[in-house]
């Protein structure tokens, strides 16, 4: 009877987590795909017996739809410049904090991770200061060394490269603390015994440290993957998709059209296209790890 009584208990333990993981992403989850496939708008919510079974329509009117194919190549422009850049710099960062010899490095972990933590409304306020094309920061310093003003948020190729920017500023913290803790983890006696084989301090990070954060850099691009995939919180904020939808990403489509359009089914369609794309991604980064990690073996 005892033993019945402990075999249950993890189970209660677990219980109030997977009742709101089924309350709040499961259950949504199957209601929003239910709806991609209705016209459900701010009427339908109103009255059930309004809304109308669409069926495929949403997804072949959303895939023709310039402005989400345009949403597309913007968000794979952030992927594609973004996630190299927090990824390098996150494991640069780590790397010069942790074989720093000056103790001032150790307090550049929390000057590093604070934009991770600050409102993304305050910083963005900031950052449109700074890119101002008359009185900004930026252009007065390009100014001193006799460069035109850089037209940061205005002109279509320049607002994507500002708001990766941004999104790097904002991501490089978090991530430098995980490839912190990962290098901190490895075996102190790998460094001695490659200080006896008479390696250098370069020779070490580059045949030791670097080889042994490939599951810490396996993780970071992932998450940082689908992170900028979810690339929502600084063109809303700073641009709000202009100029002329060129810093559009899909989450900010998907927005758009269902909180402010509210055209739910249209925007619930193209959130299951990103869903579909994130986890595409996703088993592609892990079958690229399994690969290597028996290519190791």
């Amino acid at each position: 009877m005892r033993k019945a009584k402990t075999s249950k208990a993890p189970y209660f333990f677990i219980a109030p987590a997977l009742i709101l993981l089924l309350l709040f992403s499961i259950i949504p989850i199957f209601v929003a795909f239910f709806i991609s496939f209705t016209d459900m708008s701010l009427v339908g919510l109103a009255d059930w017996s309004q809304i109308k079974f669409v069926a495929f329509k949403n997804y072949q009117d959303i895939v023709s739809d310039p402005v989400f194919l345009k949403s597309i190549k913007n968000t794979i422009f952030y992927v594609v410049f973004g996630v190299p850049v927090v990824i390098a710099l996150s494991m640069g960062l780590a790397l010069m904090i942790n074989f720093g010899k000056n103790k001032i490095f150790s307090a550049f972990r929390m000057i590093f991770y604070t934009p991770a933590i600050t409102n993304v409304v305050a910083v963005a306020v900031v950052f449109a200061y700074l890119y101002n094309p008359s009185f900004g920061f930026l252009n007065y310093l390009l100014s001193l060394l006799h460069i035109d003003a850089v037209p940061w948020l205005t002109n279509p190729v320049m607002a994507k490269v500002s708001l990766i920017i941004l999104g790097v500023w904002r991501a490089v913290g978090a991530n430098m603390l995980i490839f912190l803790a990962a290098i901190q983890g490895i075996p102190k006696e790998l460094y001695e015994a490659a200080s006896l084989d008479g390696a250098s301090k370069r020779q070490q990070i580059w045949y030791i440290t670097i080889p042994s954060l490939r599951f810490s850099t396996f993780f970071v691009t992932v998450t940082t993957l689908i992170g900028w995939l979810q690339f929502f919180e600084e063109p809303f904020v700073l641009t709000n998709g202009g100029p002329l939808d060129s810093t559009t990403s899909v989450a900010l489509f998907i927005y758009r059209n269902g909180f402010q359009l509210s055209k739910f089914g249209y925007a619930a369609a193209g959130s299951f296209i990103l869903f579909a794309a994130i986890i595409i991604v996703t088993l592609l980064q892990f079958r690229m790890q399994r690969k290597n990690a028996e290519n190791q073996l």
